[in-house]
């Protein structure tokens, strides 16, 4: 009988506030925040989280952030390449957009938010189309990875105009370039130089005049857009020189030469913020011209005073008019001036504006996410009259409470389940496993190992400095401090009758502590858990691990040399050595029964040995990288492992086969707890992130468990060799000569758009035989006898077919519909010219019956333009074509009558409203028809009304 075993699957991650690899957006009361691969919402004044957007099964981190001009929608872009859009409202993806190989860099909507632009490390930009769901074409031309992308469109146009309203896109990329380039043509109009490094940052001024671009040098560069020569185009000048339209201005002085990691406009208030230093960002106030005005005025008055008080003579008197003169033209630095720096308490991964404005104090907010796992607003003050108060930003809200700010590097269970501790360099935090709220939060040196002393009222921490510190949680107070050794604590273990407390430490030393429970009754009774050293084992290398075995018999001790000892635990005799581990022994387990030990290593491997004789049943190569932890399952020889190779896995003791492998965190992970009632594990890890990995009921049997591994290898593989570069996928002879040109299609093969042309393939062949197997029936009918054909029996109809009650070609559209239009044109690169011409058939069967004309005609354009070689010189193709072309014919002017009448039909009713609201302000008020007109007109704008109190 083959054994099976229960699976285990991901719960929610928590312990994390923000990651530090993406971009954060801020609208004045929520944060959205990335989370590794989830985003979180904050609400930043309550500091609560309201949502989290997660995708089943989706694995990659977020690396972008864009939000677009209608309501709602994110941009989200991710590791693996692909981008979601999200809707915050229904916490829901509307699309998913695969185009680029490599994790998405920058994101950016156009002024509709109809395209959406995504730049990325493989140096492409794709451009998409988000109502259509589709990609529009890809432009390469940068050499290195995107770092910003910002549309620029030209100056409003009037309502009147007819124009369209052509679109530039502005690209910065760590190739130290900077280009423009034209979407209605796909391709680059201009390239700059922008900076002598990568050029890490780029933002536009709210007017659209200036460009503001940072470098890793630690430089501000300010350019002018030229609006003129852009609505013309390329067009020489005088000296035969193609015009450019951006044009370098100056630099901006700042108060520190680090990397510019960030520039950015509010988007209505006259400020600029720039990020040039890991902990601060300098606020620029943008002033106006008039304020420049009165400035240069006085100080003309102020040299005119000068020269009449020194009266040296005409010279003087002539440099001041000079002065004057020059002092006439505004220059761009004049206009911007150095307001005040924000400095925050962590490293600045990034900030932004809050959009909308704030109600409870003047002032501008600015929103900080910072590296160490938090986030900050602060407000900016408004600018006052007097020149004694230097402004000063300050901090309103702050989230940090429901996360560790470095790794969280232990983590321990109490014996119920209900809570679990875990430390990191500074905080101690006990989390509600239920509920994954954070109960408390106590201040800690830097733990390295934990446990729950006997009765969960106590919790013991051993730390870097060589101290074992004893924390009450009920009045989350340190209650004691030993000063247990003079170096690290590696190892704390509580015997299994629960008298003792063991530490392993670096300084050579296992130490034996007694528990000591006091009791005060001055006025109130107070119980404290105190630690009494009786003993200790000296040892002849640094300890790194310490165990009692369960049945209180044994205790073992794993050293830096590589070995483990053990020890009889009443009389400490030496009694084993396991030795052939090939690096330090970092942990070590052994099982309930008391009859395996399990020890992973530095060297990668896991090693099982029986504790009788201290054999070694198995050597496993367990993880790619060092195994930071194990640790058996209660009750049973299974027994969990972590690495710094990012994997949880589970293995069997006695079978010596791995069960399953669980890949959730970012980073290495280091600590690891089981549950003592054998339901779930928790791992914490680098990312600081803590995961909780629930048993499921859903059996695993190992074979069919390898053979999904072997399977998803597999698919991967044929993904990554169709999307090597150097296959072409458009056959037509332009690509053939042209394969490195500067606009390109978008297309990339993932295993979702394999199964969708396997599923065409599938619905194309059993429609065929269906209705091969009819038309031979109906033939046979035919040349029967009238008598005969009535006793012939139609053949059975196909089960699908039947459980759907659809016709073939119905079956078939069903099939082609439920792809997702993104996947759409990947699905239809994998069908064979075999089964394209099949499908021809049936888009002329839909074209002919008028079902979803607009999918028909992208199909069928998409097919002409892929497969136009073998349709032109294959003979079959024409007559299946050209009925499709009369019936395609039809049915689209059928289409375009429909859409016709009814704009017709909207004119009528916008018109008939227009006159409806013209006669009714007639009967209202006496009034001629233009002054009617002027104030319909005037409704439609919004004024600014100056309320006195």
């Amino acid at each position: 009988m083959v054994q099976s075993y229960l699976r285990h699957g991901p719960t929610q991650a928590f312990g994390l506030i923000c990651s530090s690899i993406s971009n954060s957006l801020y609208d004045g009361k929520l944060a959205y925040v990335p989370a590794l691969e989830d985003v979180l919402v904050w609400d930043m004044k309550k500091g609560q989280m309201l949502s989290m957007w997660h995708e089943t099964g989706h694995r990659s981190e977020v690396t972008c952030m864009c939000r677009s001009p209608q309501e709602n929608i994110f941009a989200v872009g991710y590791a693996d390449g692909s981008v979601r859009l999200w809707n915050s409202a229904f916490v829901s993806v509307i699309a998913t957009f695969n185009g680029h190989q490599k994790s998405v860099t920058a994101l950016a909507f156009d002024a509709q938010g109809a395209h959406l632009a995504s730049g990325s490390q493989d140096t492409d930009i794709i451009m998409w189309d988000v109502v259509a769901e589709a990609g529009l074409y890809r432009l390469r031309g940068h050499r290195n990875q995107i770092t910003t992308i910002q549309f620029l469109s030209e100056p409003e146009l009037p309502s009147t105009s007819t124009g369209s309203r052509s679109h530039m896109l502005l690209t910065t990329s760590k190739d130290t370039f900077m280009k423009l380039w034209d979407t209605s043509t796909q391709h680059c109009v201009q390239t700059i130089v922008a900076h002598r490094s990568e050029v890490s940052s780029l933002d536009i001024d709210p007017e659209k005049n200036l460009i503001f671009t940072g470098s890793s040098e630690g430089e501000v560069k300010a350019w002018k857009i030229d609006h003129e020569s852009m609505s013309q185009g390329l067009v020489e000048n005088e000296a035969g020189e193609v015009a450019k339209m951006i044009h370098p201005v100056t630099s901006l002085p700042l108060s520190s030469r680090h990397r510019v990691s960030q520039i950015l406009f509010h988007p209505s208030q006259p400020y600029l913020a720039v990020q040039s230093h890991d902990r601060s960002i300098e606020i620029f106030r943008i002033r106006t011209e008039e304020e420049i005005r009165k400035k240069q005025a006085r100080r003309k008055k102020r040299a005119k005073e000068k020269g009449k008080s020194k009266q040296k003579g005409k010279d003087i008197d002539d440099a001041v008019e000079d002065a004057m003169d020059v002092d006439q033209e505004i220059n761009v630095i004049d206009l911007f001036t150095p307001y005040l720096v924000v400095r925050a308490s962590a490293k600045v991964r990034s900030f932004d504006f809050g959009s909308k404005e704030a109600v409870s104090k003047p002032g501008v907010q600015l929103f900080v996410a910072l590296s160490s796992n938090a986030l900050e607003v602060y407000n900016i003050p408004p600018p006052t009259k007097s020149k004694e108060e230097t402004p000063e930003a300050t901090r309103m809200f702050s989230v940090d409470l429901p996360g560790h700010r470095t790794d969280v590097r232990t983590l321990c269970l109490s014996a119920d389940d209900q809570i679990l501790a875990s430390a990191s360099n500074g905080s101690l935090k006990l989390w509600n496993l239920k509920t994954t709220a954070c109960i408390r939060t106590i201040d800690c040196g830097y733990a390295i190992c934990s446990t729950f002393l006997p009765g969960d009222r106590h919790v013991a921490i051993g730390t870097k400095s060589g101290e074992i510190l004893i924390y009450d949680l009920a009045s989350s107070a340190l209650t004691e401090t030993v000063k247990a050794h003079s170096s690290t604590v590696w190892s704390l273990h509580v015997r299994p009758d629960e008298q003792i407390l063991i530490s392993g430490s670096a300084d050579k030393e296992v130490k034996f502590w007694e528990f000591e429970r006091n009791v005060f009754s001055n006025d109130e009774v107070k119980k404290s858990m105190t630690l009494n050293h009786t003993r200790t084992l000296k040892m002849s290398d640094e300890v790194l691990s310490v165990r009692y075995s369960p049945n209180g018999k044994l205790l073992a001790v794993a050293l830096l040399d590589s070995t483990v000892k053990i020890f009889y635990q009443d009389t400490l005799k030496f009694f084993l050595s396991l030795y052939g581990h090939k690096l330090p022994v970092l942990a070590m387990d052994i099982s309930d029964d008391s009859k395996l030990i399990v020890t992973c290593s530095a060297d990668k491997n896991v090693k099982i040995w029986g504790l009788d004789f201290g054999d070694c049943h198995k050597s496993i190569f367990a993880h790619e990288e060092s195994v930071m932890q194990v640790l058996f399952e209660r009750k049973s020889h299974h027994f969990w492992t972590v690495g710094k190779d990012k994997m949880l896995k589970y293995w069997d003791g006695d079978k010596f086969e791995n069960i399953q492998k669980l890949d959730g965190h970012h980073n290495e992970i280091w600590a690891l707890a089981v549950s003592n009632h054998a339901k779930f594990v928790v791992t914490g890890s680098h990312d600081k992130s803590i995961r909780v990995w629930e048993k499921l009921d859903e059996p695993l049997f190992l074979e069919e468990e390898r053979e999904r591994e072997l399977e998803q290898i597999y698919e991967d593989g044929i993904a990554n060799a169709l999307n090597r570069p150097d296959i072409s996928i458009v056959n037509n002879s332009e690509a053939d000569e042209q394969p490195s040109g500067e606009a390109a299609a978008v297309t990339k093969q993932t295993s979702e758009t394999l199964m969708a042309g396997e599923r065409i393939i599938e619905a194309l062949d059993l429609a065929d035989a269906e209705r091969a197997a009819f038309q031979e029936y109906e033939g046979k009918v035919t040349q029967a006898g009238s008598l005969e054909a009535a006793g012939m029996q139609p053949p059975p109809r196909n089960p699908i077919l039947a459980a759907y009650d659809l016709e073939p070609e119905a079956y078939v559209l069903r099939v082609v519909e439920k792809i997702s239009s993104t996947a759409l044109h990947d699905a239809l690169l994998v069908l064979p010219f075999d089964k394209v011409v099949s499908l021809m058939r049936y888009l002329d069967l839909w074209a002919q019956k008028g079902w979803n004309i607009s999918l028909v005609s992208r199909i069928l354009f998409f097919l002409l333009k892929i497969h136009h070689h073998q349709i032109v010189t294959n003979r079959v193709m024409r007559t299946a074509l050209i009925p499709l072309r009369v019936h395609l014919r039809r049915s689209l002017r059928r289409e375009k009558d429909t859409i016709g009448y009814n704009l017709v039909a909207l004119q009528h009713l916008r018109r008939r409203t227009e006159a409806e609201r013209t006669a009714q302000f007639y009967e209202e008020e006496n009034f001629d028809e233009e002054k009617v007109r002027a104030k319909i007109a005037e409704g439609k704008k919004r004024k600014r009304v100056s309320i006195k109190a």
